[in-house]
């Protein structure tokens, strides 16, 4: 009986992202150098459950669902980098996610890391981003906060 007063929540197919906090700190890559890794920490939402990309053998053609436009500040003003930018970020995936129980929607929070091992510490970023759902659904796009490279800690909203 108690289970009939709870309301099924609804959300739209079309997945929702918003950023959350971006962290700055140093790190050692597999080699055992000093680099700095940011850390992007966003929320999500999609109706229908869909994110992620299943391809246990390797064989997909689509393996990006996340995508990065990367701006510098240069002389005051946010300018979209060049391909060839050395902190332009590369392309990502979420992995499978799926939901547990009836309903289909997933909800939750995404870290992804970015490593950075060519950058001035003068060097000031921001980042445009959105996700792409298995069902072609594109997500809001949203961005980060201003990125000092130089700085440590976590930046929110």
């Amino acid at each position: 009986m108690l289970s009939s007063c709870f309301r099924v929540e609804d959300l739209p197919a079309k997945p929702r992202i918003e950023f959350r906090s971006f962290t700055l700190f140093d790190s050692t890559d597999i080699l055992g150098n000093d680099i700095k890794a940011g850390k992007l920490t966003f929320y999500f939402e999609d109706g229908d459950g869909d994110i992620g990309i299943y391809d246990p053998d390797g064989s997909s053609a689509d393996t990006t669902n996340l995508f990065f436009t990367l701006f510098r500040k240069e002389n005051g003003v946010f300018t979209e980098v060049a391909d060839d930018d050395v902190l332009k970020p590369s392309h990502y995936r979420i992995p499978y996610l799926e939901p547990i129980g009836q309903n289909d929607i997933l909800k939750g929070t995404i870290d992804i890391t970015m490593l950075y091992y060519f950058y001035s510490n003068d060097d000031t970023l921001r980042y445009r981003f959105f996700l792409k759902d298995r069902s072609e659904h594109f997500s809001n796009v949203d961005s980060t906060c201003v990125i000092v490279l130089g700085d440590y800690g976590t930046f929110p909203r």
